[in-house]
């Protein structure tokens, strides 16, 4: 109770200030101020601009500086309302001297321009310019474009966001405040566009301001104080340039902070620290160090400081490489492995973050790899991690897990590998520094580089330089980005081990986002009829089957029929699956298009059905010829449509389908398979080709 009343105090004590604080501005403007407040509100507006300065270079995005377009407008109108209360005090007293308006002014005067006017007439020019042409002008034009950019963009974040929220990406409370950031960012460049125009108009004014203060100044001393015109011209310009270097140096200021403002990029650093994360590169200093050591070497040149130079570049690239090594070994804290705080490590002791990983998913890389991540959020890699986490969280119907990335040094250096929890599913090779060209239907020619399998889909491939690519492209190849390499055999591991992703606590908050919509159906199907780890097991059943579990109303409505009947997980998931596989269905191919199916030849789905062990949930039992025949055939029919875009559905039997899907499964086989009854009346169809035959099983039998 007594933070909140000292809490509440201090906003009712901040809210009065600031309206008394305009109100004493303004007053500056029409009544006559001391001397004494002069300097104090000079010495007061100086502290302003560098504190506006500071916290621009603090902050890690635009927005958690949102206050700047109105701090701005107050800050400028200070700083004319002071130009009007000194140009009041020089054109009424400068008669009098160079301390007529005041100690800062004096001092301005007498150790920024030495005392003579005709030097600070230039200096307050190029400050001007500084101020006006380049800093002003450019910051202008950013806020300009950004606030364009922002708004064209506003409808495609805010759909982009309905979709998350509609696959249960977001919470509804997440989506809110996603809502609220985008709102405010748009808000934010509006306001930033305007208010770059006071930082403009107020470097205009300052020009104005003084060549009033010269002209009325040496008027006034000549008309009325009886000067001449050299003693006027003296008094009144020396006074009224110290007068504009005070106003100017805090203008030049907040025109810096304004340009960093609009020039900022949302970063998890402050501006020091995003620039020198980007700029200590040992490649970069290097080359550097080089070319300063040349330049000093140089006869005639001025050899001490460009070797000093050169030394200078030597040290930061040396600290650079040790900067580096320490994130090859993983010592970094800014490293790829970001997501747990580093503890100390005791000597002799081993820990059990040593030996346990919980992260869902994970990728560990030899440090050969570590330049794909280097950027932290902004590298391309995680980009396409994200890209692919949120189009298989929409494709299966809950939230992916994120992903985990480490670097492993007991790996070779170009290696990685895919983890799902403590399993790995997945490894290969990729270069950094290369390409991979897959060969197309009309290539003629073998291209130099490295040979090796595409991860995600085992064709021959080969790894190529980057400046080979045009030649590639020419010759029917299509060439692929190494994070692409890496990224979407991701992809392929999260569709394969979907089961294994999805848990009681994801489940819970699936059903947390369809009680928004349907809370009766949640309340009196979960607990009541299916327990929380039942319906677990039955999800997971049909996403071992690339069944789709984005339509949670139609399943709960499902099992809610099914309660009394005492089936199993396995039955429960069978009995769904027509209703569902339309959801997988309309993914493999568009409305327009027939679907793509590969049949059993009756004589092939006669002898699978034999083969069956006692018991409908039984595996099968195959000979080992008749089943490389089948997985050869399958793998030709399915590798000729991959080619040309195209998924297949192979289709069999309702009492085949599961053991059938799970023998493919158990052999590696990515294929779906569904039961006859499950293809949609309304969908063409199109058989691509039939496995099996007589002729072919004679043999066998």
């Amino acid at each position: 109770m007594v933070a909140s009343a000292n809490i509440s105090a201090g906003e009712r004590i901040g809210g009065a200030f600031l309206p008394f604080g305009i109100m004493v501005i303004i007053a500056m403007m029409v009544l006559p101020l001391p001397v004494v407040l002069l300097d104090l509100f000079f010495v007061f507006n100086i502290l302003l601009s560098l504190l506006v300065l500071m916290v621009a270079m603090h902050s890690y995005r635009p927005l958690d500086f949102s206050s700047f377009p109105s701090i701005l407008l107050i800050a400028t109108v200070l700083r004319l309302a002071l130009n009007v209360a000194s140009t009041r005090i020089v054109l009424s007293k400068g008669h009098t001297g160079e301390a007529a308006a005041g100690k800062v002014i004096e001092a301005f005067g007498a150790f920024v321009i030495a005392g003579n006017f005709v030097v600070g007439i230039f200096v307050f020019a190029i400050l001007v310019i500084i101020n006006l042409v380049v800093i002003t002008k450019g910051a202008g034009r950013v806020s300009e474009v950004s606030a364009r950019f922002t708004l064209d963009a506003m409808p495609g974040k805010q759909m982009a966001i309905d979709a998350d929220l509609n696959a249960g990406i977001l919470t509804p409370e997440a989506a809110k405040i996603r809502r609220q950031d985008v709102a405010e960012e748009a808000d934010f460049y509006g306001a930033m566009d305007g208010a770059s125009k006071f930082v403009k108009g107020d470097a205009v004014a300052g020009i104005l301001i003084l060549a009033i203060n010269i002209i009325g100044g040496i008027i006034i001393g000549m008309s009325q104080f009886g000067l001449s015109l050299g003693q006027a011209s003296e008094s009144y310009i020396l006074l009224s340039i110290g007068d504009g270097l005070v106003a100017q140096i805090p203008s030049l200021l907040l025109s810096i902070a304004t340009a960093i403002i609009v020039t900022r990029v949302s970063s998890t650093h402050d501006m020091a620290k995003h620039i020198g994360n980007q700029v200590n590169l040992t490649r970069a200093w290097i080359p550097v160090a080089s070319v300063m050591l040349i330049l000093g070497l140089i006869p005639g040149m001025p050899n001490v400081m460009f070797l000093v130079a050169a030394s200078g570049a030597g040290a930061a690239a040396y600290f650079a490489t040790q900067r580096e090594r320490k994130a090859a070994s993983g010592q970094d804290a800014d490293g790829a492995d970001t997501d747990e705080p580093s503890k100390p490590k005791v000597p002799g002791v081993i820990t059990a973050e040593e030996v346990t990983d919980y992260s869902p998913i994970s990728i560990q890389i030899g440090y050969g790899l570590i330049s794909m991540i280097e950027d932290g959020d902004q590298s391309v890699l995680i980009s396409r991690i994200t890209s692919i986490r949120r189009d298989v969280s929409k494709a299966m119907g809950f939230v992916v897990p994120g992903v985990r990335i480490r670097d492993d040094l007991s790996l070779p250096p170009n290696t990685y590998r895919i983890r799902i929890g403590q399993a790995i599913v997945a490894e290969d090779v990729v270069y950094p520094d290369r390409k991979l060209a897959l060969p197309g239907g009309l290539s003629k020619r073998k291209l130099k580089g490295l040979d090796a399998k595409d991860p995600s889909f085992g064709m021959d491939a080969v790894w190529i330089q980057a400046h080979q690519q045009s030649e590639a492209e020419l010759d029917d190849h299509v060439v692929v980005e190494p994070d692409s390499v890496l990224a979407t055999h991701l992809s392929q591991m999260l569709y394969k081990h979907g089961a294994d992703l999805i848990g009681p606590d994801d489940v819970q908050t699936l059903l947390e986002n369809l009680q928004n919509s349907a809370p009766t159906l949640v309340d009196s199907v979960v607990p009541k009829l299916v327990p929380l780890h039942v319906l677990t097991s039955a999800l997971r059943t049909l996403l071992a089957d690339r069944i789709p579990i984005s339509d949670m109303r139609k399943i709960l409505e499902g099992l809610a029929d099914l309660s009394g009947k005492n089936l199993s997980t396995q039955d429960m998931a069978e009995t769904l699956r027509p209703a569902l596989a339309p959801l997988l269905i309309q993914q493999i191919a568009p409305l327009n298009k027939p679907l793509p199916l590969i049949t059993l030849a009756p004589e092939l789905e006669q002898l699978l059905m034999r083969s069956r062990q006692q018991g409908p949930n039984e595996p099968l039992i195959l000979d080992h010829n008749l089943a490389q025949t089948i997985l050869q055939a399958l793998s030709n029919a399915t590798d000729e449509l991959a080619s040309a875009g195209r998924q297949p559905i192979v289709v069999v039997s309702a009492a085949l389908r599961r053991p059938f899907a799970a023998y493919l499964r158990a052999h590696s086989s990515d294929t779906i398979v569904l039961a006859i009854h499950e293809l949609p009346d309304n969908r063409p169809i199109e058989v691509v080709a039939s496995l099996g035959g007589a002729q072919q099983l004679t043999t066998e039998e």
